[in-house]
């Protein structure tokens, strides 16, 4: 299973996503392909923010060597399902591609613990504090674990 992690700039939310996930698929044995880009260009390059990469690294999740890179249209091709870290996100992924835009590949991250209530993950850039960095990673946590419940079955 290939799977894209999607916040705006990439270097706050979805990097914290992509490692954690990958950090269970990983415990659970299973083969995922697990990466993170961001709608806007504002950072790519970058490593994610401080506060991500040491609240990762406080759970046993090393997100430090990730570098954000920017969405586009093309990744509908590359991945499995695009899971997108807020709403505005999910509709700035949809002015990218236009027509290549899959809506049964696209979804918001806490729709997997919230079903039908495209709740949003908190931006923590805004708050700018570690613990609200830690709310974010915890309930990022929680996501990830229940795709990793749904998906196992499908792709072991």
């Amino acid at each position: 299973m290939k799977i894209l992690m999607v916040c705006l700039g990439n270097i706050c939310r979805s990097p914290l996503a992509e490692g954690i996930l990958k950090h269970k698929a990983n415990a659970a044995g299973l083969d995922w392909i697990v990466e993170s880009a961001g709608t806007l260009g504002a950072h790519v390059g970058e490593p994610p923010h401080k506060l991500s990469q040491k609240v990762a690294l406080h759970h046993g999740v090393d997100i430090c060597q990730q570098l954000a890179r920017r969405f586009e249209a093309a990744d509908f091709e590359r991945y499995d399902k695009l899971y997108a870290m807020s709403a505005d996100v999910l509709e700035h992924m949809q002015e990218i591609c236009g027509k290549k835009f899959i809506a049964a590949k696209a979804a918001l991250l806490l729709n997997e613990l919230y079903p039908g209530e495209n709740r949003s993950v908190v931006d923590p850039w805004y708050d700018g504090t570690e613990p609200g960095f830690m709310a974010v990673y915890k309930e990022i946590e929680k996501a990830c674990e229940a795709i990793v419940r749904k998906y196992r079955q499908v792709t072991a």
